[in-house]
């Protein structure tokens, strides 16, 4: 198992941005948080396109492309930003990868949206 980290992401030390275990990555969340460190509160399009341009970085830096993800979890703090979030989410991921989207009570540093999700380099 190999933890990896982000060069340009910040790591925290609870946890891996991701873990490879042969081919197969899993991702850990990421919520908003722009290049500055600061949560992007724009509006839900530039908060899910955030979330998917960390993802990735992460997806990167095991060596994965956002083509090799097989199934996200998006996490919603009020499922009232379903439809917004949809219509970002569907132009990230163009090969439909399988997906489960929950509301939550609450997300980390107040995010509206968190997702993560599962790559295989081999896949596609």
């Amino acid at each position: 198992m190999d933890h990896i980290d982000a060069p340009d992401l910040e790591a925290l030390p609870v946890l891996s941005h991701a873990v490879r275990v042969g081919d197969t990555i899993y991702c850990s969340g990421q919520v908003p948080l722009g290049p500055d460190g600061a949560l992007v509160e724009s509006d839900m399009d530039a908060m899910t396109r955030q979330v998917v341009a960390n993802l990735e970085r992460v997806l990167a830096a095991a060596g994965a492309t956002i083509a090799d993800v097989v199934r996200t979890n998006v996490y919603l703090a009020d499922m009232a930003d379903y439809a917004a979030m949809n219509a970002a989410y569907v132009e990230l991921f163009p090969d439909r990868p399988a997906r489960t989207c929950v509301q939550v009570a609450g997300l980390p540093l107040g995010a509206r949206v968190e997702i993560d999700c599962i790559a295989v380099r081999s896949a596609g």
